[in-house]
């Protein structure tokens, strides 16, 4: 699946790559909807932690974008392997108790 990274620029460039100058194995994180906008609010929130990713249209999603611009079957995104786990915290949505709100 790491031929698909070419496609995506910057985050071609932010994949971690391994020993041999490869991009590292892209995983499954989650499959989100576009009428919402979700797809694109789950990647720019990714982004600002610094985890790259890229989408996949399941199915006949790709055909669906091109002609109504969004994809019926959602979008699968897809990380890095080694940022799955904080990817997945992050889309929990807990805050951290940081101190800032006491006393609000």
């Amino acid at each position: 699946m790491s031929w698909a990274l070419h496609k995506f620029g910057e985050d071609y460039d932010a994949w971690p790559k391994g020993p041999d100058g490869e991009p590292e194995e892209p995983v499954f994180l989650v499959n989100c909807s576009q009428l919402d906008m979700q797809a694109d609010m789950t990647r720019n929130m990714l982004q600002a932690y610094g985890i790259p990713s890229f989408p996949r249209y399941p199915g006949d999603g790709a055909f669906g974008k091109v002609v109504i611009g969004m994809s019926g079957s959602g979008v699968d995104i897809f990380v890095p392997k080694s940022c799955l786990e904080e990817a997945q915290e992050l889309l929990k949505g807990e805050p951290e108790n940081d101190g800032l709100q006491e006393g609000v």
